[in-house]
């Protein structure tokens, strides 16, 4: 090879390695840490104090929750009277038999003064039918108050709608700050990226931090999945979507004329001319069991006339049973039948997704998954503050880390310019919080490169 022709190969490998994403994916790592890490931060602590609130009511609330198991227990139709004779100034919705010999009944309630989604549930004792309590409950996991009370601060820092956008911007960015941490740390030479005991400062806190986030970068990844299906505004977003896909939970109507046809075609007529005495919840209970319905279950009772009982399973852990079935009120006969087996994939992804984020998928296991992710990502968060920290210039006498380089677009490929485009584009479109977000951080940014230029 000739001397021109060396020179020539070095030319173009300066110019491969000026054209490459790390320093575009640099900045704007930059960017959304510095900015983005006090709501990781938050969620990080919040999270971590949700997270074993399953085993915390069970002691807080132990004297509703729990009672010495009895030799037999009284019909569901006296403990309804019993609850309602509690609280009369409410309407009974469902009904939760306990699934264990030492659990009381949840009767559920509803009242017009209630904000939506909580309800006043009695729990009663099913060997005496005595009420040992009324708490005001949350969501259809029956959230207790100090529950409930984590959970908002979760979710909204009990800020309302307003606090709820600090979860979103979370969610939102946390999904693009692991991405782009993998690329930069795997797209680095390996014997960069292997961790160096005698390395001190700076280097050591990135090496740190980027091994760390590797290992949970999966989950911190279904964390931001998961977490967007709850939030506001994408929310939203991923509800059309999933329509368009077809991917919605299915549901059993609870009108008897709905099921009149399926009724009438299983030898029952599915409605009735004249009213007649109700079945009653421990018949329809039966009938259910029958219809293999084992496990925990709820029992949601006929607003009126023309409505049915509907018989669901509500074990949340693995493997999960949501099987629901539509009971005739007048004699008990199962009139339709929904089993979580026929659920379209993506309904079947979103209630694991749900109940994996909140830690019931897998049960302890998969508590303690997510306290250590939890933990990681707030110590990340702490290693990512002082490395901005080292940044900053040792000669002034206070000052703040600096940013990299402006203008790292420029060193792109042309093709992967445009792919991080359309990319950053549908992603603001479809995640509305996002793209407000990623605004500001250009108007930022340019502000600060006016700044420089001034000076």
């Amino acid at each position: 090879m000739t001397t021109d022709e060396f020179v020539e190969t070095d030319a173009e490998a300066a110019r491969a390695r000026r054209r490459s994403a790390r320093p575009l994916l640099l900045r704007l790592h930059f960017y959304a840490g510095v900015f983005i890490g006090p709501f990781l931060l938050v969620a990080a602590l919040t999270g971590l104090l949700y997270i074993f609130t399953p085993q915390l009511e069970q002691v807080v609330y132990d004297h509703e929750l729990h009672v010495p198991a009895g030799s037999s227990a009284q019909p569901l139709e006296s403990q309804l009277a019993a609850a309602r004779q509690a609280v009369p100034d409410a309407t009974v919705v469902r009904v939760r038999p306990g699934p264990e010999p030492t659990d009381t009944t949840q009767v559920i309630f509803s009242r017009p003064d209630l904000e939506a989604s909580h309800w006043l549930t009695a729990y009663v004792d099913p060997y005496t039918s005595q009420v040992r309590g009324v708490l005001e409950t949350y969501g259809s996991s029956q959230a207790t108050p100090v529950r409930t009370w984590i959970d908002q601060l979760h979710r909204s820092l009990h800020l309302g709608d307003f606090g709820r956008l600090y979860s979103e911007l979370a969610a939102s960015w946390l999904w693009v700050v692991v991405l782009g941490g993998l690329v930069l740390w795997w797209s680095k030479r390996r014997q960069h990226r292997v961790a160096d005991r005698r390395a001190k400062g700076r280097r050591k806190l990135v090496a740190w931090h980027a091994a760390t986030g590797s290992w949970v970068a999966i989950v911190l990844l279904f964390l931001s999945v998961t977490g967007l299906t709850w939030s506001q505004y994408a929310g939203e977003s991923i509800t059309d979507l999933r329509a368009a896909l077809s991917w919605e939970t299915p549901t059993l109507s609870a009108s008897l004329s709905e099921h009149a046809e399926h009724g009438a075609h299983a030898g029952h007529s599915g409605h009735h001319s004249a009213p007649v005495a109700d079945a009653g919840p421990d018949r329809v209970l039966e009938a259910a069991r029958a219809h293999g319905l084992d496990g925990k279950v709820e029992i949601t009772l006929p607003g009126g006339d023309g409505e049915v009982y509907l018989v669901k399973q509500i074990k949340t852990s693995w493997p999960e049973k949501q099987d629901t079935v539509a009971v005739d009120p007048a004699d008990a006969q199962v009139l339709e039948t929904l089993r979580f087996d026929d659920y379209p994939l993506g309904a079947k992804l979103a209630r694991w997704g749900i109940d994996a984020h909140m830690g019931l998928l897998f049960g302890l296991p998969n508590q303690i998954v997510l306290a250590v992710v939890c933990l990681a990502l707030i110590t990340m968060v702490v290693w990512g503050y002082r490395m901005w920290w080292h940044r900053r210039p040792t000669r002034e006498g206070f000052a703040m880390g600096q940013p990299f380089a402006r203008g790292g677009w420029r060193s792109m490929p042309p093709a992967a310019l445009v792919a991080i485009v359309v990319v950053g584009a549908l992603a603001a479109w479809f995640l509305p919080v996002f793209g407000l977000s990623l605004l500001g951080f250009l108007v930022v940014d340019a502000l600060l490169g006016l700044r420089a230029r001034t000076r």
